[in-house]
């Protein structure tokens, strides 16, 4: 399987969409809102804290969880009773490279620990602006090949390996590779880059035909995070800091998750049809109707819960 469309309506704007995914967007749009002020970069981050909580069950964390450092590096290991400690993912949230970190994303890890059956490490690297490119990329090939030896009862090799990241952390996924593999370190298993902001010079098309449908800020918001990250580089000269201009060949196989409503569908796609053309074995599924990594609205939004279990079924198929 290539490339399928998880809905019957192509166009992600044929239909209303059900009463859940209109409350996420509106709750999205509420959060987004939020920030600005006399100090917004605090604001931004305090308030992406909330992205996830439409409602005080996206927020429950379940299984294990221990908050550990690697050289230096804030991570936490989520553990699900049922889950396979030698079969380990590397999570990396999303955030603009300017907010989120292991409070935002941690029950999206424990859900995705139970789903896949295996110990996810979530790794809290340093944000922008105070720790622009490639800090994050430093930190995340740390973290990975700290990952490969150790795991959360303490020193050993792991079995299999897959790294995974929404937004920015989905490009944050794409670049972790492409790093580790031009330094000849090990690659993971296979990756899962949910609503990847892979493009940071915004060429997509859907930035303009999904923009009065995405609920996420974008133009000079999108832009001013771009400029915090890459400090003036440009884009197009910066594949580890905007991955859809890197190389792909080499990788492990992917799957890409992406929502019919988001402006950066075209990232995705146009990731994974780069992938294909190297000879990657990747796969993607867009999901109609859903907004900005609406994984993260489980168990609320019925299709969060749905897409988090295809990503389970792809780690397991790939164990």
């Amino acid at each position: 399987m290539a490339a399928i469309n998880i809905s019957k309506n192509k166009s992600g704007r044929g239909r209303m969409p059900s009463a859940e995914t209109q409350a996420v967007c509106d709750h999205i749009r509420k959060v987004m809102r939020a920030g600005g002020g006399d100090d917004p970069i605090a604001n931004l981050r305090t308030s992406f804290d909330d992205y996830a909580k439409v409602s005080e069950e996206t927020m429950q964390v379940t299984g294990k969880v221990q908050n550990i450092s690697v050289d230096g590096v804030p991570c936490a290991w989520h553990s699900h009773p049922d889950s396979d400690e030698d079969r380990r993912l590397m999570y990396l949230h999303g955030g603009g490279y300017m907010a989120g970190g292991l409070y935002s994303h941690g029950a999206l890890a424990s859900r995705l620990s139970k789903a896949a059956g295996c110990a996810v490490l979530m790794v809290d690297y340093r944000l922008a602006p105070e720790h622009a490119f490639p800090a994050p990329v430093e930190d995340a090939t740390k973290a990975f090949k700290w990952m490969l030896e150790n795991g959360p009862n303490g020193p050993s090799a792991a079995r299999k390996t897959f790294i995974s990241g929404d937004s920015a952390g989905g490009g944050l996924t794409l670049a972790t590779m492409m790093a580790l593999r031009d330094a000849g370190d090990p690659l993971p298993t296979a990756a899962i880059p949910i609503s990847a902001w892979a493009d940071l010079a915004h060429t997509g098309e859907t930035m303009k035909t999904r923009a009065d449908v995405d609920p996420i800020a974008g133009g000079d918001a999108m832009d001013a995070l771009v400029m915090a990250y890459l400090q003036g580089r440009k884009p197009q000269e910066t594949p580890l800091g905007s991955p859809l201009y890197g190389d792909f060949s080499g990788l492990p196989p992917m799957l890409f998750h992406v929502g019919d409503a988001e402006t950066l569908l075209d990232d995705s796609r146009r990731c994974h049809e780069k992938a294909k053309a190297a000879g990657v074995d990747s796969q993607i599924e867009v999901w109609d109707d859903m907004p900005h990594v609406w994984h993260l609205f489980a168990p609320y939004l019925p299709q969060a819960s749905q897409a988090i279990d295809r990503i389970g079924e792809f780690v397991r198929g790939h164990s």
